[in-house]
């Protein structure tokens, strides 16, 4: 875990002094900022996880979590007070990967640190140019998705909404954001179409696997990569 870079955001000096404190003990290097601006200010820097506090004052965690989530791909952990499984579960749906309460353990989070820097050290040591979820496989170097071994028969657009789901699994997508981030901002397409390559995208993996669904609608809300909701 050497050097590995921590960036903790959270308006409390004291919490922030006592992590960074105890985790450049154990030879990580841990920036802090104390609010949603001057996070978006360091984002773009190479940082192995973030602590993430969610009640900071102006912009809270939750909302910087989502304007952030598909321009970083570490971990992020969140860090409260808030104790409800509801906000737990919010927390987890817009892209978080942990949730620690406050008060906590620093040997606790240090644990959860390592675990997760660990986990993401086992993908990147895997092929780079394949995903895997469950049955589904893409080729990004191929540009081609595979269920169960099968090569799917996919469209250009239906192809890049199943990488941008997998890439962010978990994270909800409106279909106005799929749309801008598949089709373009200039382009002619309807919003309806992202719709109907869900749709499209459903049945040709269905053909295939009929025993879990890969993206889930969130009414009102959009879709996501989710396969824990398995038929049983």
């Amino acid at each position: 875990m050497d050097n590995k870079e921590i960036l903790v955001v959270d308006d409390n000096e004291d919490i922030c002094l006592t992590i960074k404190q105890y985790l450049e003990l154990y030879d990580f290097k841990v920036d802090i900022v104390h609010n949603g601006t001057e996070a978006l200010q360091v984002i773009n820097r190479p940082f192995d996880l973030i602590i993430l506090d969610i009640m900071m004052e102006g912009m809270d965690g939750m909302e910087l979590c989502g304007l952030i989530r598909d321009r970083v791909d570490c971990p992020i952990l969140f860090v409260s007070a808030k104790t409800l499984e509801e906000d737990k579960i919010e927390a987890l749906s817009i892209g978080g990967d942990d949730y620690i309460t406050k008060p906590f353990s620093l040997k606790e989070l240090k644990a959860r640190i390592e675990s997760h820097i660990r986990r993401e050290e086992r993908i990147r040591s895997n092929d780079r140019h394949l995903l895997s979820s469950k049955n589904i496989t893409i080729d990004i170097l191929a540009n081609e998705v595979f269920c169960k071994g099968v090569r799917i028969q996919l469209t250009k657009k239906e192809y890049e909404i199943i990488k941008l789901l997998m890439l962010n699994k978990n994270v909800v997508f409106s279909k106005e954001r799929i749309f801008e981030r598949v089709w373009g901002y200039d382009s002619d397409s309807q919003l309806e179409t992202v719709t109907e390559c869900v749709k499209n995208i459903r049945k040709k993996i269905k053909a295939l696997d009929q025993e879990t669904t890969y993206i889930k609608t969130l009414y009102g809300l959009g879709y996501k990569w989710d396969v824990t909701y398995e038929k049983r």
